[in-house]
């Protein structure tokens, strides 16, 4: 039975090593073929000589100075949210568990909107540190109002809806109330989109993934525990309360990094987390690292449709996040069960 029992762990093992092999993979053909398609069509061949340093004049501007940074902007903010919804999930232990629904990109997106609209002559560099600063404070009050003796993941979710919709229409009264020129510009950004994104927000957004990812996986054995339940977390000596804190602060982090640089692209910290489980069960030591990937390539298949499919228009990736994770959400909703 011992052996029988070493040697299915050793093929889950396997699979799931060849899994998170795979989704690099799709990932960086994803990325090539980024490089590769646009406006100005660059064979892929170009592609490789010049990102092996091989210089190739225009098409080498192309590549370093607008799509490299993009497509690197994509993979970052696509991971941040995956895991950090991810995290939400295993804290909340609800499957429809997103950054959405704490107010956290509320608390982002309410935060930066007041920036770019109150603080016109400040560098617009500084929105992923205020987007930032804003979830942290939607999470705090989240967290204030949910604490009775502690604090049940049924209060956190009823309050984080509730406090999503006040940071919403908050955010919608500074749009209105702002400068008017300002309007076009906020609203894209609201939608959720990379386009135009430079070497600058990549340098802002990389040290909190570099960070906070690591650090989530620290607590990736405590997060399959507590699926088990709060008393059998418990009393398996979880400290229940102290994990929640920690990794919720972690989450926001993740999160408002990413909603600084990209806006609002909704329901990519639903679906990924989703589609991680279904491919690697439900250990956290496997669903943070392929949801990372997941969200990854959801983000570049969304912004790869956004920039190809009306040509010469640009859509916001997060017409094409949301186009897909409504659907998604409504399908989970019917099919409701708890995180097990």
């Amino acid at each position: 039975m011992r052996q029988g029992g070493r040697s299915m762990a050793k093929l889950r093992s396997r699979r799931s090593a060849l899994i998170i092999i795979g989704l690099f993979l799709v990932m960086i053909v994803l990325s090539m073929v980024s490089l590769s398609v646009g406006s100005v069509s660059i064979p892929m061949k170009d592609v490789f000589r010049s990102l092996i340093g091989q210089n190739m004049g225009s098409s080498e501007l192309i590549l370093w100075n607008f799509r490299l940074p993009r497509i690197l902007a994509a993979i970052l903010v696509g991971a941040a949210l995956a895991v950090s919804g991810a995290l939400l999930q295993g804290v909340i232990r609800n499957p429809l568990a997103s950054p959405d629904i704490l107010g956290v990109t509320g608390g982002a997106s309410a935060a930066a909107v007041a920036f770019m609209t109150l603080f016109t002559s400040y560098s617009i560099h500084w929105i992923p540190v205020v987007a930032m600063v804003g979830a942290l404070l939607a999470v705090l009050i989240n967290y204030t109002l949910a604490w009775k003796r502690g604090v049940s993941t049924y209060r956190l979710v009823l309050i984080g809806i509730g406090l999503s919709t006040a940071l919403g229409a908050l955010t919608m009264f500074l749009l209105i109330s702002g400068p008017a020129y300002l309007a076009a510009q906020v609203l894209n950004w609201m939608t959720g989109s990379i386009y135009g994104t430079s070497w600058k927000y990549v340098q802002i957004i990389f040290p909190w993934i570099a960070v906070f990812i690591p650090f989530s996986y620290v607590y990736a054995k405590e997060l399959t525990i507590q699926t088990l339940g709060e008393a059998t977390a418990m009393g398996l000596g979880s400290r229940l309360q102290v994990t929640r804190v920690i990794v919720l602060l972690y989450s926001v982090a993740l999160a408002g990094a990413a909603v600084g640089v990209a806006g609002m692209i909704s329901f990519l910290g639903l679906m990924a987390p989703h589609i991680a489980r279904k491919l690697v069960g439900n250990s956290y030591s496997l669903i943070i690292p392929v949801a990372a990937f997941t969200g990854a390539i959801l983000l570049l298949l969304a912004d790869l449709a956004g920039r190809m499919l009306f040509m010469p228009l640009d859509i916001p990736a997060g017409v094409f996040t949301a186009g897909i994770g409504a659907p998604f959400f409504l399908y989970l909703l019917f099919k409701r069960k708890p995180i097990r």
